[in-house]
Parts: C-alpha cells; sequence; structure tokens
C-alpha cells in the first residue's frame, strides 16, 4: 500500500468513525477556523476536507486583526491558529477551552520543543513566553509547564524568525557570524527598511536591533520595564520620522510586495515571504543573527462556543494536522511541525536533508506554491532545525506591559 492509499483510507476510516451522520447521507459538519495567511491556505483547506469528509471555511486576517476577533467573540471560530503569543490574550478573555490531551492522536509524538522549550539539552530556552510556560492548564486553570491532561493549545507549526535581506543590495552576511539584528538601523540602509506592523513581534525586532546596534540594553528583554518600553520607542520614533524606516507591513503578501518592487532591501520577515521570493528570483536572504532569533510557536486553540459535532470535527482538524502530509506540506515554505518524524515519510529525501537537516539541496525544491523556491546546492541558512533553535535570543511574547506598549506601538506606526 503506497503512502496515498494508506492515508486516503485512514483518514475516510477517521471520518466515518467521527461523523456516523456521513454514513446515513446527512449533511457534513462545518468548522470556522481563523487565522492568518501563513497557514490558512488553500491547498491545506481543499486536502483537509477531502480527508476528513467535513466542510472547513478559512478566514485569515492580520495577526491583529484576528487576535481582536477572537479575544472579544469565541462564536466566530471554532479554531484559531495562531502564535503563543496570542494565548494569554485568548485564555484571559475566557474565549477559548481547555484541549484533553487523551483525544490528540499523536500527542505523545510531540517533541521536547513544545513541552519543555528545550529542542536539545544545549538549546538556549529564549527569553520571554516559551511554548511551555502556556501550555498546560492547571487545576486552578492557571497556564504553566508542569504537565497535565489539560493543555491551552495543540501545538504544531513553529519556526524562528530574523530579517530577510535582497543580497543584490545588501552585502552577503555569514550566518551567526556577521549577520546581526543592528542591520536593520545601518544607516546605508536608510528609507529601505521594513518592520511587521505587531506590536507583540515588530516591538522585539525593534528591540533586538536596537540592542545590538549598541543604542540601549535591558534588564529583561522578553518583560521590558515601562521605563524600557519608552527609552525604546525614543530610539525608533526618532529614526522614523528621520526617514529610516520605509514603512510597516500587514501581511505576508505585503512584505513581498515591499521587496519586489524595490521599496524595501531589509525588512522583517517570515519564512513564506522569503520562500515566495525567491521563486520569483529575487535573492532574499533569511539572515542567521549571531544575537539570536525571535522564535514563534503555532496554537491551535478551541473555541469556549465550540460544542458538540463541531467539537468533534475540530478534534478531527486538530489529530490531521500532525497526520502527516500537513506537516510535509508546510515544511516547503520552511516552517516545522511538533512530531516531524511523521511527516518525513511525505517528503521526499531532498527536501527532508535540506529543511531539517541543513544539507544542501540535491536538487531544486519547490514551495508550497509549485514554484521552485531552493535551487540545487543552496543551504539554508541558519543550518538543521536542531541548529537554529538551539539559538534562540527571545519568544514573540505579550509582556506585562503589553497594554501600554500598545500606544507606543501606534505612535511609531503613525510617526
Amino acid at each position: 500500500m503506497n503512502r496515498r492509499t494508506f492515508l486516503k483510507q485512514g483518514s475516510a476510516a477517521l471520518a466515518a468513525a467521527a461523523f456516523p451522520r456521513l454514513a446515513q447521507g446527512k449533511k457534513r459538519p462545518k468548522i470556522k477556523v481563523m487565522g492568518t495567511h501563513v497557514t490558512l491556505l488553500e491547498p491545506i483547506r481543499q486536502r483537509a476536507e477531502r480527508d476528513l469528509g467535513i466542510e472547513i471555511e478559512f478566514y485569515p486576517g492580520g495577526d491583529a486583526e484576528v487576535l481582536l476577533k477572537a479575544s472579544t467573540d469565541p462564536t466566530s471560530f471554532d479554531l484559531y491558529e495562531q502564535w503563543s503569543n496570542s494565548i494569554k490574550v485568548l485564555w484571559q478573555a475566557k474565549t477559548i477551552q481547555a484541549i484533553d490531551v487523551n483525544r490528540l492522536t499523536y500527542w505523545h509524538e510531540i517533541n521536547s520543543l513544545s513541552k519543555t522549550g528545550r529542542i536539545s539539552a544545549n538549546a538556549r530556552q529564549g527569553l520571554g513566553d516559551a511554548p511551555c510556560n502556556l501550555l498546560f492548564v492547571q487545576p486552578d486553570d492557571k497556564l504553566d509547564c508542569e504537565p497535565t491532561q489539560r493543555i491551552s493549545f495543540l501545538p504544531y507549526v513553529h519556526n524562528v524568525d530574523s530579517f530577510g535581506y535582497n543580497s543584490r543590495i545588501v552585502p552577503l552576511g555569514v550566518p551567526y557570524e556577521t549577520e546581526s539584528w543592528a542591520w536593520l538601523l545601518d544607516e546605508r540602509w536608510r528609507g529601505q527598511v521594513a518592520i511587521v506592523n505587531s506590536p507583540e513581534i515588530g516591538l522585539f525586532d525593534l528591540a533586538l536591533a536596537v540592542q545590538a546596534a549598541g543604542l540601549m540594553s535591558f534588564n529583561d528583554m522578553g518583560n521590558m520595564s515601562r521605563e524600557e518600553v519608552d527609552k525604546l520607542f525614543e530610539i525608533v520614533i526618532a529614526l522614523k520620522r528621520e526617514g529610516h524606516f520605509r514603512g510597516v507591513w500587514t501581511s505576508v503578501p505585503h512584505s513581498v510586495d515591499l521587496m519586489a518592487s524595490g521599496e524595501v532591501a531589509i525588512e522583517s520577515m517570515f519564512s513564506p515571504g522569503v520562500s515566495a521570493l525567491n521563486g520569483e528570483g529575487i535573492p532574499c536572504i533569511y539572515a542567521a543573527p549571531k544575537e539570536g532569533y525571535r522564535a514563534w510557536h503555532g496554537v491551535m486553540c478551541l473555541s469556549r462556543a465550540c460544542t458538540g459535532e463541531r467539537e468533534e470535527a475540530a478534534y478531527a482538524f486538530m489529530n490531521w494536522w500532525l497526520s502527516g502530509w500537513p506537516g510535509a506540506f508546510i515544511a516547503r515554505q520552511g516552517y516545522y511541525i511538533s512530531n516531524p518524524e511523521r511527516s518525513r515519510n511525505f517528503m521526499s529525501k531532498a527536501e527532508w536533508d535540506y529543511w531539517y537537516e541543513g544539507l544542501p539541496a540535491a536538487l531544486p525544491l519547490e514551495g508550497t506554491d509549485g514554484k521552485i523556491s531552493v535551487e540545487e546546492g543552496s543551504v539554508r541558512t541558519g543550518g538543521s532545525y536542531v541548529k537554529r533553535f538551539e539559538n534562540i535570543a527571545v519568544w514573540n511574547t505579550v509582556m506585562d506591559t503589553y497594554e501600554y506598549t500598545l500606544t507606543r506601538w501606534n505612535e511609531f506606526v503613525l510617526a
């Protein structure tokens, strides 16, 4: 039995077991999935519908937009896909419910990065909200690293982020040696720099850049004081008013357009944007900063309002995400999955070696859009999965000063 037949038959069995009404010819269950463009991809929706026998509606948007909606209206979604920094907001708003690990088929396969915050014994855990700190629901409903049978989110896709630069304009650096967050503030790129428009993500890109450039330091970058936030924004607002920043971007396609059009030479980037630019023939390099990466962990959350057959369908979709094919598909835009060995069987050896092992591409590799995004012989910047996650500077985080940073962030955007 080949892999395609195996997956098809296994998915059909799963659908029949989970949704007995289907066998009676009744209407298929439908779930609403809200999140961002980086994972709510049409091929994923179509494949999941086909494999599971359910209807799935995707509602992608900018991260601030969807987080606001999900935190105020639990009926607007059944499942919410974003990053771990959204968990504090959603959990405190009580718009999501705990997930029962006993209903997760592949829970035992999820690796130590998600459950302990470290990919290896040598790894830096990184400042801020390492995913394990927000994962396990305690008897008093607080979240921390102590294992329980209830979790606040399903750990699935994750990656480390940095900045991308057009190597036709910005000289090629050496990963972990010369590439630095300080490049975002280099005078040579005045007017050609863009930052992601997100107060809990772009904030850390700016903080890492300011500290790397020697303009200020932080006692704890993962939980800045109000005074540190003020000093940081004094610096970056002044730079923006001087014309250093071209602006901010709100979605991956927007970040791609900015570099493809020549408006920016260096910017905050997510891996799919880098992949898309390379697919268009633009040599966008995803930096491996010597100071370390800003890391993020994808979360899939269950709405408090999701019950009955919709809840069954939501669990089926969560289990499907860790069943192999989705992890292989998402690897082609540079993302990792929390149980990678299961996805290995759905990737060619060349794909696995490039994306996970950090080895040279044995042949040209396609991205999720079907275009060649990796040329033969190229090596993924930053190396292997383990190497990249051993070098985390800070995780995407909602700090104690989060509400205050929103005001200062808006001042930066409007400056």
